[in-house]
């Protein structure tokens, strides 16, 4: 019996090293990020999407993608919040085309995710910053190709959120929506950490580099297929992701799971079938899959 206890001590103590030894690396880039998110929702919100708004005057024809996609990026909302303002984006009038390139570069990478994902250094967010943007480019060309004169959503039933950043005092307002911030993603972030020391202290480092690694087209598949489960909170990746590039994951496999993980976030499903339909969902889930997988060998190819 003390045996039994012995190891079970033994063995909490090796995984609170690695757990400890990750969140000091990367807490305060999960601290930056919800400060600067925050920042973002309740100073810039309204003016980056009264700014696409303002696209539709505009007689861009199909580079309006381009601004479409930045300002989507640049949106601190996440997929429930894109959805209604899509959804009212529409109402207006907007282009399908713009619309599917503000949604889709939105859903895949926010201001709070670009600062989380600076722990990873500065080639793997320069790698998911610019995979991100031409998946939005790439999900509105197709648009304009193929639903230039046909209505691919349906946002019929869904309604733009109340604002919950109403307070009269600017400090308090920012103070609400920071403190939202950490409870949304405060326990996928220490989910995403103790995840990553179990891998780190059980899953021999061979095993990710024959998994994950090298310039393989398995590596890069298998991350695209394991981004659509395993992804849950974007900061609570990032643990995960730096545990595995440490292992051996090639750049070109973190980059299809990057793109997989937040398109296919599995809380988020239900809202995208139901604003697509199931036939244009299902186009939806191939494009991400074959995009994440291409994606990813031109990356490894490059790196």
């Amino acid at each position: 019996m003390n045996d039994i206890i012995a190891l079970i001590q033994r063995e909490f103590i090796y995984v609170w090293y690695y757990f400890e030894i990750q969140l000091r690396q990367i807490f305060m880039y999960w601290i930056i990020g919800m400060a600067i998110g925050s920042l973002i929702s309740v100073f810039a919100k309204d003016k980056i999407h009264g700014a696409f708004a303002r696209l539709q005057g505009k007689k861009l024809g199909l580079l309006g993608i381009i601004p479409a996609c930045i300002l989507g990026i640049l949106s601190p909302l996440c997929m429930y919040g894109t959805i209604p303002i899509a959804a009212s984006f529409r109402k207006q009038g907007m282009r399908e085309d713009w619309l599917a390139a503000f949604m889709m570069a939105s859903i895949l990478l926010n201001p709070q995710l670009i600062i989380y994902s600076a722990a990873l250094g500065m080639t793997v967010l320069a790698i998911r910053i610019v995979t991100c943007f031409l998946c939005g480019c790439a999900a509105g060309i197709l648009m304009f190709i193929f639903y230039r004169d046909k209505e691919y959503f349906n946002f019929e039933g869904f309604e733009e959120r109340a604002n919950h950043d109403t307070h009269p005092n600017l400090l308090i307002r920012y103070l609400l929506n920071f403190l939202r911030n950490i409870k949304a993603t405060g326990l996928y972030f220490f989910i995403g950490i103790l995840l990553s020391a179990l891998f780190q202290r059980y899953i021999p480092q061979n095993v990710m580099v024959n998994m994950f690694g090298g310039n393989k087209a398995w590596g890069v598949l298998m991350a695209a297929t394991i981004g659509v489960p395993l992804y849950a909170c974007g900061g609570g990746t990032i643990p995960l992701l730096q545990s595995w590039l440490l292992d051996g994951m090639s750049l070109g496999s973190a980059s299809a799971f990057m793109i997989t993980g937040p398109a296919t976030k599995i809380t988020n499903l239900g809202a995208l079938k139901i604003s697509m339909g199931w036939k244009h969902f299902a186009l939806y889930i191939v494009f991400i899959m074959l995009f994440s997988f291409f994606s990813g060998m031109i990356v490894n190819s490059i790196f």
